[in-house]
């Protein structure tokens, strides 16, 4: 059982981590969580199954790792809770921007349903465009952490993903999910940032 103030305000709210790749996500996540067990709370964390670079965890740069429960949409999530009949206070959700775009409105059932939810995902695609199935969780948030990486250009904060294909940046054209890692994706400042093909809007 949880001991008696591990939470100081009632329980049912959403905080999400978002960034780019390289910002640390994962591994903030997994603070937040693994800090909760020496206050005896229980915690179970979701991955989406088309994420396939770790199984059945979630791994954090800084060699953090916890057991992760992976899922194909996010109603998923919902079912997993009511076949396991699982009672826990908390549930973190990783790599967010896979998920669908109902995820926001499970976060916003569990937290009304009063668990406490952890998102961390990218809140920018490859072409600096918003995930819509973060970018709705985000509304219902009561506590967003924007983290920023290191422009590996210049070194000014990185916001924005930069994938690159065989040397040059993607086109905005290219398939929006491709899962990968440094070999595809670096880090980058708004000005070093660059989207091949992008359609630019006219000045008015």
């Amino acid at each position: 059982m949880s001991k008696a103030n591990a939470f100081t305000t009632p329980k049912g709210w959403i905080e999400v981590i978002c960034g780019p790749m390289f910002s640390g996500k994962s591994e903030e996540l997994l603070r937040r969580l693994n800090r909760l067990k020496y206050a005896d709370v229980d915690f179970v964390l979701f991955k989406p199954k088309i994420d396939t670079r770790t199984y059945k965890t979630v791994k954090s740069r800084d060699g953090r790792v916890n057991h992760a429960i992976t899922v194909k949409s996010s109603c998923e999530i919902i079912e997993y809770l009511k076949m396991n009949k699982n009672d826990v206070s908390v549930i973190g959700i990783d790599e967010a921007q896979f998920f669908d775009e109902e995820l926001g409105r499970v976060c916003e059932l569990l937290a009304n349903n009063g668990k406490i939810i952890y998102v961390a995902g990218l809140d920018l695609d490859f072409r600096g465009e918003p995930f819509k199935s973060l970018l709705t969780v985000m509304a219902y948030a009561e506590k967003i952490t924007k983290l920023t990486a290191i422009c590996t250009e210049c070194g000014a904060p990185g916001t924005r993903t930069q994938r690159i294909i065989d040397g040059s940046p993607a086109s905005y054209y290219s398939p929006v999910i491709k899962v990968g890692d440094v070999e595809v994706y670096t880090a980058r400042c708004r000005h070093h940032h660059i989207v091949k093909d992008k359609p630019i809007l006219k000045k008015y």
